[in-house]
């Protein structure tokens, strides 16, 4: 689980590269939740709180460049 701090060191290359890694995770967990393969049920929570955690950091360093 990344912590903000470790995500606020990034830079925009780095959190989109992440991003796009974990939206493929994410995926890949639905997938296995369909078929009942999954190991780790609390992962499919993990994931979509980083990536929550990634866009809302996006979003913050966006309004701060446009003003």
């Amino acid at each position: 689980m990344a912590k903000a701090e470790d995500l606020r060191a990034k830079s925009d290359d780095q959190l989109t590269a992440d991003l796009g890694e974990l939206k493929r995770e994410a995926f890949n967990l639905r997938f296995q939740a369909a078929t009942n393969q999954l190991e780790r049920p609390a992962r499919i929570k993990e994931v979509r709180r980083d990536i929550a955690r990634i866009k809302t950091l996006q979003g913050e360093r966006a309004r701060t460049v446009a003003k």
